[in-house]
């Protein structure tokens, strides 16, 4: 049973940081034989161009990891994943990490990997990193059921985006995980010094050691024995509890003048910005042979950042949104009407 695969989730809210932290990971030489799941809101997600280079639904990374996107059940793909293995069709992954998308409930996924009674002979929970960003952290585990349990299922709390966030907003993030998840260490992410090691390398999952209500999620009888009537497994995206949140794409064939395109998406995070929770693109920008990659949480936008290559043929722009209480055609109609007058 030792010989089992661990399986690291990763998890955290909306825009907190996971795929930055995951290729931050996957760098590390101690991490060159690992297996990624990385699953996205929607099936319209792009999180799987920003690992690296794509070829259809899987990646050969070239630190020599392999990732693959999750195509509906997540039992099924981990199943997929392993005879794939077997076949010698991937290369013989040592380790499993799942990406979950910002909106999931965690539990169904570890539930997964614990309980169903084909994947528990391979597979063993290696232990959980949740992402909390330090920005709007706070508000989030205030506001949002999904990240206050993402938060409390923790082994590894690493609190991102410390060199950019208001200083004074520490003390109560660090109070908020300290009430909700007081058994987790809280790990500043340092953006020059990652210990992967310590994140990833060694288990720290324990059922006996989590709170009464975590315990109670992961030993609840749905949890237990949602196989035992010959269901499918979870999909890591069927946890949202707002249905006022949408997620949508724009699909933009002609390349895009980068100083229209930003003042637009500023002026549209100025005025909506609590209610867009993230905005995720490959933009064709003109004069640049390499798609744009930009990020947005809320009223936060990154700085832009260049991919090394297309991830496929198709050089079209592409903007992914998740938003709660606005509506896409609005959004579509204002980027369009921008993007006339220019």
């Amino acid at each position: 049973m030792n010989a089992r695969i661990p399986v690291n989730v990763l998890t955290g809210f909306l825009g907190s940081g996971k795929t930055t932290l995951l290729n931050r990971l996957l760098r590390d030489p101690l991490f060159n034989n690992c297996a990624v799941l990385i699953n996205e809101f929607g099936a319209i997600g792009i999180d799987h161009h920003l690992v690296d280079r794509v070829e259809g639904d899987t990646v050969l990374l070239q630190s020599g990891c392999i990732c693959c996107t999750i195509r509906g059940d997540l039992a099924t793909a981990m199943r997929d994943l392993y005879e794939r293995r077997e076949r010698g069709e991937v290369p013989a992954f040592e380790r499993l990490v799942i990406e979950t998308t910002g909106l999931a409930d965690p539990v169904p996924v570890l539930s997964t990997v614990m309980y169903d009674r084909v994947l528990q002979h391979h597979f063993r929970v290696g232990n959980v990193v949740t992402t909390v960003d330090a920005v709007n952290g706070a508000a989030n585990l205030s506001e949002y059921p999904e990240c206050r349990k993402q938060a409390a299922v923790a082994d590894r709390l690493v609190v991102t985006k410390c060199d950019i966030a208001d200083a004074t907003l520490w003390p109560a993030l660090v109070q908020a995980l300290g009430q909700i998840n007081p058994g987790a260490p809280i790990v500043a992410l340092d953006p020059l010094r990652l210990d992967a090691l310590g994140l990833l390398g060694t288990d720290h999952f324990d059922l006996a050691g989590k709170s009464q209500e975590v315990t109670h999620w992961l030993q609840a009888p749905a949890a237990r024995n949602y196989l035992s009537m010959g269901g499918q497994g979870v999909s890591p995206t069927a946890a949202n509890q707002h249905r006022d949140i949408e997620a949508f794409a724009l699909d933009l064939p002609q390349t895009l003048d980068w100083t229209v395109f930003s003042v637009w998406l500023s002026l549209l995070l100025h005025a909506h910005g609590e209610r867009i929770l993230r905005v995720k693109g490959l933009l064709h920008v003109e004069g640049s042979d390499t798609p744009v990659v930009v990020h947005g949480v809320q009223q936060l936008v990154h700085s832009p950042t260049h991919l090394e290559r297309w991830p496929s043929d198709d050089r079209s722009s592409r903007l992914v949104m998740i938003v709660r209480g606005l509506a896409p055609q609005q959004i579509q109609d204002s980027l369009a009407h921008h993007l006339k007058a220019f």
